[in-house]
Formats: C-alpha cells, structure tokens, sequence
C-alpha cells in the first residue's frame, strides 16, 4: 500500500503506518472534549511525536468551514462542524487510505451531502483512497465502485464510474 509492503512489517512498524497512512472518520465523531477544534485535529500528528503542517492545517481549517471556530470545543459546536471535525483529524497526516464509517449516520440530509461532497473534494485532491461504510444507498451511488456485504461475504461489485 502507498509503496510499502504492509505484509513485510513487524507491529511496530505497522503502528506507525497505520498512523500515517490510515485516515479513520467515525459515526460519533469521536471528538476529545476537552480540546478544542485545531487540537483535535492536529493530535494523531502530536502524538505521533511529529511537527504540525501550518499550512495544511490552515488549508484544512478553510476548506471544512471551520475557520473563526479554531478554539471552540465540541460541544460549541453543530453535528456537522464536529463531523467536520472529525474529517481534519483523519487527514491532518495526508493519509492514503480514508476509512469512513457511516460519516453522515448522525447528520441531517444537507449536512450529509456536504460531508459527502468534502470527502470525495479530498479524494481527488490529495489522490486518496475513499472506503465508505454506508447503509444510504444516494450516498453510495455517489461512489465509483460499490461492493454490496451481505451476512460477511460480498454478494455484488459493481463498477459505477471508471
């Protein structure tokens, strides 16, 4: 993945790559609230021990709509700005690989096609790979591939758009 062998890695090593390389958007969000937006979007790279990219959090903070609300904590804030949120902290890393589950499960249907539109807006912008977990079946539509699970096994994989 990205290059790397992740077969050839010992834990440690693919700890640091899951880290790095693994963007994780959750349903609940997931939010520390205690901390405010930028920390919450910048702590996988705090704690990762690295140096926050200024311009890519700035870049993230304008295109998510959160810019004035950089020091509110979460619950100042509506479900889609934490979903939001939510979205910085999975990319702050510039991952190759986004893991969405459920992202739009807990937002109203406009709220959701934004959060859809960023995602995809990130996904040809930064070449990254999407995976969504969705049962919203306009959402998945949106997507270029669809894999259908049924009971653990997929039962349907169909090519939407090429």
């Amino acid at each position: 993945m990205d290059g790397q062998d992740v077969y050839a890695q010992n834990e440690e090593q693919l700890a640091i790559f899951r880290r790095r390389q693994v963007g994780l958007i959750y349903q609940f969000y997931n939010l520390i609230p205690v901390l405010n937006v930028t920390e919450n979007m910048t702590l996988p790279v705090l704690l990762d021990g690295r140096e926050v990219n200024k311009g890519r959090l700035e870049e993230m903070l304008e295109i998510l709509g959160l810019r004035g609300r950089e020091k509110h904590l979460p619950n100042q804030l509506s479900g889609g700005q934490q979903q939001r949120v939510s979205i910085g902290r999975a990319l702050m890393n510039a991952p190759a690989v986004v893991l969405a589950d459920e992202p739009t499960g807990n937002l109203d249907s406009k709220n959701s096609q934004e959060i859809v539109e960023l995602l995809k807006f990130s996904n040809k912008k930064y070449n990254q790979t999407l995976i969504v977990i969705t049962h919203d079946e306009n959402i998945a539509l949106q997507a270029d591939r669809i894999l259908s699970i049924e009971d653990g096994k997929i039962v349907k994989d169909e090519v939407i758009r090429s």
